[in-house]
């Protein structure tokens, strides 16, 4: 998956999903940044180059379609975004195998 990232032919994203839940995170104490959410996530996405994959009536309605292999809904979302976009996932969770992304 490393190779994936650092391929500069692909375009790389990362979700409103993963940004919502990383300030949630942060508000309960699990996640600690140097700046405002806000300022990190604007940082990242140009020093990593990644661009926003934002939230879209079709990633919802994918949703109700999924099998509940798993019950997360930021990870229940960010599957149906896979799936709509056609966009592998690159995570650590093993739940993630279970749905046939791509």
């Amino acid at each position: 998956m490393k190779i994936l990232i650092e391929d500069q032919d692909n375009e790389k994203f990362i979700s409103i999903v993963t940004v919502w839940e990383m300030s949630i995170k942060q508000s309960i104490g699990k996640l600690n940044f140097s700046s405002p959410i806000k300022t990190f996530i604007e940082q990242q996405l140009v020093l990593n180059d990644f661009n926003l994959l934002d939230i879209r009536l079709d990633h919802i309605d994918v949703i109700t379609t999924l099998p509940l292999h798993h019950r997360d809904p930021f990870d229940r979302l960010l599957i149906a975004q896979a799936t709509v976009e056609k966009i592998p996932i690159i995570s650590v969770d093993t739940a993630f195998d279970a749905y046939s992304i791509m």
